[in-house]
């Protein structure tokens, strides 16, 4: 089967990877066998590539599923955790600008009866 390109795995659909990883497995398993009966030095060889193909396949496979769950899951409110920017726990815990603008009660009757005194002031 040879090197798989990325570019051309990407305009293909779902069920065609699939069925591609499953060729690239198959083949795998037959260089696996040829390996034990002590197959051709270039069937050995051949082995790493396939391996990488399948793994080719199977990444643009998740990277599309992975960009489908973003666009669903664009402007609503709760996303999934794997979805979410990770950035630090403390950055995560951190309150929003909202929150860190609300006041108390007991806060926003102090400053209606104290508001804060203005002086003129000549110069």
């Amino acid at each position: 089967m040879g090197k798989v390109k990325i570019r051309e795995l990407r305009g293909k659909s779902k069920s065609d990877l699939t069925k591609e990883v499953d060729d690239l497995k198959q083949e795998l398993s037959a260089l696996r066998v040829a390996k034990v009966t002590g197959g051709a030095a270039n069937k050995l060889s051949k082995i790493k590539v396939v391996r990488k193909s399948i793994a080719r396949v199977l990444t643009v496979i998740h990277q599309t599923q992975r960009e489908n769950l973003r666009k669903f899951y664009q402007g609503k409110k709760y996303k999934p955790k794997d979805l979410r920017y990770k950035k630090t726990r403390a950055m995560r815990r951190r309150l929003t600008a909202h929150e860190q603008g609300l006041k108390t009660a007991k806060t926003m009757k102090k400053e209606r009866a104290f508001p804060v005194r203005r002086y003129a002031v000549k110069l």
